[in-house]
C-alpha cells in the first residue's frame, strides 16, 4: 500500500472512529428523552386509568366502551388512547432494556426498537460528546478499524481498475 493510500486509510479510520465513538453518547441522550416522554405519557395514562376507575371500569373496559360507541369521534378517541398506552408501555420496556444493557451494547438496544419521534428529536438536538468512557473508546475503535478497512478496500479496487484501463489502452 502506497503512502497516499495509507494516509487516506488513516484519515478515513479517524473519521469513522470519531463518528462511531458518538454512538454511546447518542444512546445516552436518547435515554434521557425517553425519560421525559415516559413522564408525560404516565400523566395521561394514569389520568385515563383514574377516570375509568371512577366509573367502576378497568382500563380495558374503558377502551371497550370507546370501541363500542356509535359515535365516530369516541371510537377514534379510544383508538388514540390505546395507541398512547401502547407507546407508553413500549417506551417503559425500552428504558428498562437501555438501563440494564452494558454500556457498549446500548446503541444496539436503541436501534432494535427505537421510537421514531424520540429518535428524530434526539438526532435533531444531538450534541456530540468527548468519548472518554470505555464504551465510547470501543465504538471509536470499531469505527476506526471498519473505516480504515473500507478505505483500503476502495483504494485497492480503484488501483485495480486503473491498471485494467491502462492495460486496455496499451493493448490497443
Amino acid at each position: 500500500m502506497g503512502l497516499i493510500a495509507r494516509i487516506i486509510a488513516i484519515v478515513a479510520g479517524l473519521a469513522g472512529g470519531t463518528i462511531f465513538s458518538q454512538a454511546p453518547e447518542f444512546a445516552q441522550q436518547y435515554r434521557q428523552r425517553i425519560g421525559g416522554a415516559i413522564d408525560e405519557l404516565r400523566v395521561i395514562v394514569e389520568d385515563f386509568n383514574r377516570q375509568a376507575a371512577e366509573h367502576d371500569l378497568d382500563r380495558q373496559q374503558a377502551l371497550n366502551a370507546y370501541a363500542q360507541s356509535s359515535d365516530d369521534f369516541l371510537r377514534d378517541r379510544g383508538v388514540s388512547m390505546q395507541s398512547t398506552i401502547t407507546r407508553y408501555e413500549t417506551l417503559l420496556s425500552q428504558q428498562l432494556h437501555l438501563g440494564t444493557a452494558a454500556p457498549v451494547a446500548k446503541p444496539f438496544v436503541l436501534l432494535r426498537n427505537a421510537d421514531d419521534v424520540v429518535f428524530a428529536n434526539t438526532w435533531r438536538d444531538f450534541v456530540p460528546g468527548v468519548p472518554v468512557s470505555f464504551a465510547g473508546l470501543v465504538w471509536g475503535a470499531i469505527g476506526f478499524v471498519s473505516s480504515s478497512v473500507v478505505a483500503a478496500l476502495l483504494g485497492l479496487c480503484a488501483r485495480r481498475a486503473s491498471r485494467r484501463r491502462r492495460g486496455v489502452r496499451q493493448a490497443s
